[in-house]
């Protein structure tokens, strides 16, 4: 594992993501590898809600790089079992961060308390898995209180880099391009455009699919 990124998602995670794989170091492991795939799925449960301290090399074999979902919450984890590892901690304009992240993906919870999800379901399972790390976790329960999210998203950002040390860290906005992140990386720029993948729109008919139900693309 040679990059891990922290940051929070709504951040531009899979852009990153994307980068990282035009830069040889994918593939980049992302929160849609455990929503796509039972195994993982059921891995994840075991080790966020079941509290189970796995071989982390072993969850992320064949990965070079992380992005997005775990990586968020388990970064110190990671830190130690990845200590060759660098870290980005993606951000952006924190009220920009909090709308988008309100209307793509917590929509999946205010979807799931109206239509409540069969138990036993996918989606119930991976509504608990995000809202024990995320939703009850870095936001303590308290998302819907836009200036409560706002000081935790700070923090959080605050707190990787206060835990990992300045010189291990990047911290990154995906606007700022190739430029940063290859300096930081120590590789040459691509002559070609950063990529921007997995917009509000894109986000808000995937959170549609997971918590079954249409969503306007909007």
């Amino acid at each position: 594992m040679k990059l891990i990124n922290a940051g929070l998602g709504r951040t531009g995670t899979t852009s990153l993501k994307v980068a990282l794989d035009r830069l040889g170091l994918g593939p980049s492991f992302h929160m849609f590898d455990i929503v796509d795939d039972d195994a993982r799925l059921e891995q994840w449960e075991r080790i966020v809600c079941d509290g189970e301290d796995p071989d982390w090399r072993a969850v992320f074999a064949g990965y070079s790089s992380a992005v997005d979902g775990p990586c968020t919450v388990y970064y110190r984890q990671l830190a130690e079992a990845f200590p060759e590892a660098r870290f980005v901690v993606t951000v952006r304009d924190a009220e920009g961060w909090y709308r988008s992240t309100y209307d793509t993906l917590y929509q999946f919870v205010l979807r799931s308390k109206e239509r409540p999800p069969e138990p036993g379901s996918r989606q119930e399972r991976l509504l608990r898995i995000v809202s024990t790390m995320i939703w009850d976790g870095v936001f303590d329960g308290r998302f819907e209180d836009q200036d409560h999210a706002v000081a935790a998203y700070r923090r959080h950002n605050e707190d990787i880099v206060r835990a990992l040390g300045p010189d291990k860290v990047l911290v990154y906005d995906v606007r700022q391009g190739w430029d940063p992140l290859c300096a930081f990386l120590g590789v040459d720029v691509p002559d070609e455009e950063f990529p921007h993948a997995n917009d509000s729109a894109a986000m808000r008919q995937r959170i549609a699919q997971a918590a079954g139900a249409p969503v306007a693309a909007g």
